[in-house]
């Protein structure tokens, strides 16, 4: 591993641009991020991928091989990704921080607690839902109705017997007695707002933003009219910094912002993705889980919110994936029939790129135990297509086993930018824009809203936050709102349980199906399997 001064100094930065955490993992100095907007600006390859197994795809890996691979071919390149979840690490998935010979370093600081950020954004809110809690309890001139309190706390731990909860018992110094919740950290709406954020003044005003509830009369309370958004945006301080480390290969990573794509949108920081962009030809950047989620999201939040657009998509498939797609059990082997049936579901994500006006490049994720006939009728499935596609053998081989994905990547990222496309515009209605994700995105026929969700959009439109973007929560298992609906549903309804608004962020949350925003451990959650060696090393992330 590299000192983080030298790759600081790769990008042009000097020691007195960056602050250190020991010498392996830095950030960025607020009085260099104002002067990035002068630099000149490389062009931006969003990573995404097909609805991935409960185990993920390796889209990170993906995306920090090809960035190594392009490093190979003599770009100057730099990545931009989201920063882990202990959910994750501790539940199913594991470390968020790439595998093999594509990861990032220092990987086990990276997965479990890094520079603080995520513990920031946890105290900021639950710093706002304390000062809620207090006005109700003193009865403020707020006058806030405990009935309508709807800001939750949070956690960065998937643990589901806190999804509903009841507070303020045991007498009135407890405070109020009212239902509530915790929702995972990286569903905050203050993780949003972090991500969504150009710059401090622009953070502080997303922070006041913010609707907690509604006085007896019904009118919003903010955090602002709460006096919260100066300590909250104090306790974010450094939060908001990009983090710099770097690859097994020492490319420069930015690792800032991690809002889930399922239930958030899934993005890594603006500010990040930015700083890249003034210090590199060529950034990487993911969007978390399947197209259908964090990339759509990308185009019309992120890009929307910042006034970016990116040069190049790539789409990561696996065989194991596109088995299931097609019916089949990767756990009782198959046949590349099933692979066949599955290219269905591919080609309904390469559609969802070409909306946003891109032809995609297929990386192909390679495993040990994948057969021959499997990987070779995918790359006959896409060349009949006139599809771009390249094997990925990053993570046993590094950036070598990405350098033939890197020269498609090249190729397609230097042809003419397409021009910017959105789904919908803004001054349509939210139930148009929900329409034009669900039909155009997802594949669905029909968007069916419950009662609660007519109320919240009654409610929206009576506020004034109908002109929002909006950001679906959805499983990231499936197309549809049915995890276990997957390969290439057709014809099916998408359900809208509620509607919640997200005015700091600048966006409408609707829920779908049985989303939930706090996630629950399996019955043999990764947890079981970490541990702290006698010498300090964490093993089994």
């Amino acid at each position: 591993m590299r000192p983080i001064q030298e790759i600081a100094g790769r990008l042009g930065l000097t020691a007195e641009e960056i602050f250190c955490y020991g010498d392996q993992m830095a950030k960025i100095c607020l009085t260099t991020l104002k002067q990035n907007s002068a630099r000149p600006q490389g062009k931006i390859v969003l990573v995404s991928a097909i609805n991935p197994t409960r185990a993920g795809e390796g889209k990170t890996t993906v995306s920090i091989g090809l960035a190594q691979g392009m490093q190979r071919l003599g770009r100057r390149v730099a990545l931009a990704l989201r920063e882990p979840s202990l959910g994750p690490i501790f539940g199913i998935k594991g470390g968020g921080a790439g595998g093999g010979a594509c990861q990032l370093e220092p990987s086990t600081r990276i997965n479990m607690h890094f520079t603080g950020d995520m513990h920031a954004v946890g105290a900021a809110h639950n710093l706002l839902a304390a000062l809620v809690d207090n006005a109700v309890h003193f009865r403020s001139e707020l006058d806030l109705e405990h009935r309508q309190v709807f800001w939750r706390r949070v956690l960065d731990v998937n643990d589901r017997a806190l999804r509903q909860a009841v507070i303020g018992l045991g007498g009135r110094l407890n405070g109020v007695p009212r239902e509530t919740g915790f929702d995972i950290t990286a569903a905050s709406e203050v993780m949003g707002i972090l991500c969504l954020a150009e710059n401090l003044a622009d953070l502080k005003q997303r922070l006041g933003r913010i609707l907690v509830g509604f006085d007896r009369d019904g009118a919003p309370v903010t955090a602002a009219s709460l006096k919260a958004t100066g300590a909250m945006a104090a306790l974010l301080q450094d939060a908001i910094l990009p983090n710099l480390v770097q690859s097994t290969e020492g490319v420069p990573a930015f690792v800032h912002g991690g809002p889930f794509g399922n239930i958030a949108h899934g993005c890594n920081s603006v500010i990040a993705t930015k700083t890249a962009l003034g210090r590199a030809d060529y950034v990487l950047t993911e969007a978390g889980f399947g197209f259908d989620l964090g990339a759509e999201k990308f185009f019309d939040l992120k890009c929307r919110s910042a006034d970016i657009w990116p040069s190049a998509v790539v789409l990561v498939a696996t065989v194991r994936a596109l088995r299931i797609h097609g019916g089949g059990d990767p756990a009782l082997g198959g046949s590349v029939q099933e692979i066949e049936r599955g290219m269905d579901h591919l080609f309904h994500h390469v559609e969802s790129v070409r909306a946003f006006g891109f032809d995609p490049v297929i990386a192909i994720n390679c495993f040990e135990d994948d057969l021959e006939e499997d990987l070779a009728a995918i790359e006959t499935g896409c060349r009949s297509q006139g599809i771009s596609v390249a094997r990925f053998n990053g993570f046993t081989q590094g950036g070598a086993g990405a350098e033939a994905l890197a020269e498609e990547v090249i190729i397609a990222a230097d042809v003419e930018q397409p021009p910017v496309r959105y789904l919908y515009e803004l001054d349509q209605s939210p139930e148009e824009k929900i329409h034009a994700v669900a039909t155009t995105i997802y594949g669905a026929s029909e968007v069916v809203f419950s009662r609660m969700a007519l109320k919240d959009l009654q409610r929206i439109r009576e506020l004034g936050y109908d002109k929002l973007p909006i950001c679906i929560a959805k499983t990231h298992l499936s197309l549809s709102s049915d995890p276990a609906h997957v390969g290439h549903p057709d014809g099916f309804e998408l359900p809208v349980e509620s509607v919640r608004i997200s005015a700091g962020a600048g966006y409408m949350l609707a829920l779908t199906g049985d989303i939930v925003t706090m996630p629950g451990l399996s019955s043999s959650p990764a947890a079981h399997r970490i541990d702290l060696s006698d010498e300090g090393e964490v093993l089994g992330v």
